[in-house]
């Protein structure tokens, strides 16, 4: 039994998925099932039943889970530790997208600069909540700046702040000038959309067909700030979480849309004690 073998088992665990282990982690189906398979022999319980669709665990299966995940969370504490001993200042590695770090970490990553020069910062792009995630189950990151959702095996969420939506429009636009944008007006709108994959477009496509508005055509596809430039171009209309510095030195207006519940963003880490004194204090700073 080896720690990659208990790696890929946690992997296996929380996606339910060989296939999607073995490409998050660049290995064959074979390599994935054979760690699988290697701890069931030494354990001499079966770990997972194999279903049409996935994988789920067996009663021994979320036994070794839970006593693994709760091992390698501590020992990752332990082994980024050493580094900061070793190297005099070590790494903080986070996952998000570059809207998230010129709105929520600006002063955050000042601050952290100014408290520890020697620790660096390392930033891995993501453009899904889903691939954030991926990339913290796979230990590759320490930190998941995300749009929180539903629970998710294996990570834990801290909530920062939540963001109520509004209508992003050039100043010119007839609807600049209203004080709320009501439910009929989202019906009539020329929608600039989030990534299919987003967690985002998901939730807010879900407030359209509560409220009634059904899914409104969208006339494009952004990320938040290419949204928000599109709609000051005129190209179509950007509903969007209230971003601290959406709007700042353009002609952009943004107007509430109150009807619609808001989203909350914040972190995700496999495992929150488990994080380094660095990591948690940098986590700390970013504030809304």
């Amino acid at each position: 039994m080896t720690l990659d073998d208990l790696r890929v088992f946690i992997a296996v665990y929380e996606t339910g998925n060989l296939s999607t282990v073995a490409r998050d982690l660049d290995r064959t189906q074979s390599a994935v099932s054979q760690h699988v398979r290697r701890l069931e022999r030494e354990t001499g319980l079966p770990l997972l039943e194999r279903r049409p669709r996935g994988v789920v665990p067996t009663e021994a299966g979320r036994v070794l889970y839970e006593a693994a995940l709760g091992g390698i969370a501590a020992l990752d504490a332990g082994l980024a530790r050493l580094a900061e001993l070793r190297d005099g200042g070590g790494a903080v590695r986070i996952t998000t997208g570059g809207v998230t770090v010129r709105h929520f970490m600006a002063d955050g990553i000042a601050e952290f600069r100014r408290r520890r020069p020697r620790t660096s910062l390392e930033f891995h792009a993501a453009h899904s909540t889903q691939r954030c995630v991926e990339l913290l189950r796979g230990g590759r990151v320490d930190l998941a700046w995300i749009t929180l959702g539903e629970p998710l095996p294996g990570i834990e969420h801290r909530p920062v702040v939540d963001l109520p939506w509004v209508l992003a429009v050039h100043a010119s636009d007839p609807l600049a000038s209203r004080e709320a944008i009501l439910p009929d007006d989202l019906a009539g709108i020329r929608y600039i959309a989030q990534p299919d994959d987003s967690t985002s477009r998901r939730r807010l496509e879900e407030e359209f067909v509560r409220l009634g508005c059904g899914r409104p055509e969208p006339v494009g596809v952004a990320d938040w700030d290419t949204a928000a430039l599109l709609a000051e171009l005129g190209v179509g209309h950007a509903v969007l979480p209230a971003l601290p510095r959406l709007a700042a030195g353009t002609p952009l207006v943004t107007v509430p849309i109150p009807s619609l519940a808001p989203i909350s963003v914040g972190w995700a880490a496999r495992q929150w004690t488990a994080l380094s004194p660095p990591a948690a204090e940098f986590a700390a700073l970013v504030t809304p």
